[in-house]
């Protein structure tokens, strides 16, 4: 059960490393396709390395760098738009659109099936995570005031990447110190697992050095693969980067998550995705003007425009619904309700980005009204000088 999928995975880079590796060029969207494989597969392979990374640190830090690893072909899209911009400046509403599309995934898809899985399979309709994830849910929710500030000054600037990546140093730091617990592992990560120490570790750094490589090789061939599909697809190209890049980079860790849930460990599965929202909103986003001010060769900031501004706006709305309805440490049947409908909604109908962050935020204010006595216990959790 282990070795089969790991094979799989392997097997589902060779098609980019291929083209890659010969300079064949096919359609468009054949060419998305065979790279987008070769990033999923290694998606896979960089997951199942860092769960077993649980055996030798902190649970919350392992989760903490399972979401980060996870989401490393995101980055790479990501940043590869970023560093294009310079050039082409048109290429900096598909970094912004990458970002905020991949974050609205996690928080309302990526969470709700994590409830509905639970709910499905034990007939429990309430997720409730360990108190350690206060500290991540504290950085959340100030990573997600700060962001409001971003669209309100229609830039993205070395200023916030200062204040992002900072924040995203101490929530690292942070679950540093937690203890250690000896995950759960099935499939690959368990055949990995079961190995001696040495043997172990040798085998993680190779699937995390060979699926770096892969996907580094391939992330500029699948960003431009996929702008140049919309044409010929008939699909506006801003869309298409902002929803299907994202759901080939982090499908492996919604697998994983759904797996956790599954066998009756939603918590788990939540606090990855949980983790995953916290480093893409801290530093994936705060990379982005750093990586255009270097592709510049001075620094710059990267100017948003109206559309830009209102994905912003949206993204950041519901990113404080859901520290929202996190700050009681639960997420039931209503709360995973209500964030997949609003992402249902802005998703099928593109034209009510601003309805649907007002929404979000009418929403938001409701849940924090009912939890505000915990927030003083989040942000606690986060910068006090106490063990969290």
């Amino acid at each position: 059960m282990g070795l089969l999928p790991l094979l799989g995975a392997a097997l589902l880079t060779a098609p980019g490393l291929y083209l890659r590796a010969t300079g064949i060029h096919l359609a468009p969207p054949l060419e998305a396709a065979a790279y987008g494989a070769t990033i999923l597969g290694a998606a896979f392979l960089l997951s199942w390395a860092a769960e077993v990374a649980q055996l030798d640190i902190s649970k919350a830090l392992s989760l903490a760098i399972l979401a980060l690893i996870a989401v490393l072909p995101e980055y790479a899209v990501d940043l590869y738009f970023a560093w294009a911009a310079a050039r082409r400046p048109d290429y900096a509403a598909y970094a912004t659109a990458n970002m905020t599309g991949a974050n609205r995934l996690l928080v309302g898809l990526g969470w709700p099936v994590i409830v509905a899985i639970y709910a499905l399979r034990t007939r429990r309709g309430t997720v409730r995570l360990d108190p350690t994830e206060n500290v991540a849910i504290g950085f959340l929710g100030v990573a997600t005031t700060y962001s409001l500030l971003i669209p309100a000054k229609g830039t993205l600037s070395l200023l916030d990447t200062a204040i992002l990546v900072a924040l995203f140093g101490i929530y690292a730091a942070r679950t540093a110190r937690l203890p250690v617990h000896a995950p759960t592992l099935i499939g690959p990560a368990a055949l990995i697992g079961r190995l001696r120490r040495a043997p172990r570790r040798l085998a993680t750094a190779a699937l995390f050095l060979s699926s770096a490589i892969a996907i580094l090789l391939t992330a500029e061939y699948f960003a431009e693969a996929l702008v140049a599909s919309g044409r010929p697809l008939g699909v506006d190209e801003f869309l298409l980067v902002q929803w299907a890049a994202p759901l080939a980079s982090e499908a492996p860790e919604f697998v994983i998550a759904a797996i956790w849930a599954f066998r009756g460990e939603p918590a788990d599965g939540l606090g990855v995705l949980v983790s995953s929202k916290v480093n893409q909103w801290t530093l994936l986003i705060g990379t982005i003007p750093l990586v255009y001010s270097l592709s510049l060769g001075a620094p710059g900031s990267l100017r948003l425009d109206l559309q830009q501004e209102h994905e912003l706006w949206l993204t950041a709305a519901q990113s404080l619904l859901a520290v929202a309805v996190l700050a009681d440490l639960r997420l039931g049947i209503p709360e995973a309700a209500a964030l997949f409908a609003l992402f249902a909604v802005q998703f099928l109908i593109p034209g009510i980005r601003i309805e649907a962050a007002i929404a979000y935020g009418v929403l938001a204010a409701l849940y924090l009204a009912r939890h505000h006595r915990r927030l003083p216990t989040l942000l606690r959790a986060a910068f006090g000088r106490s063990a969290p």
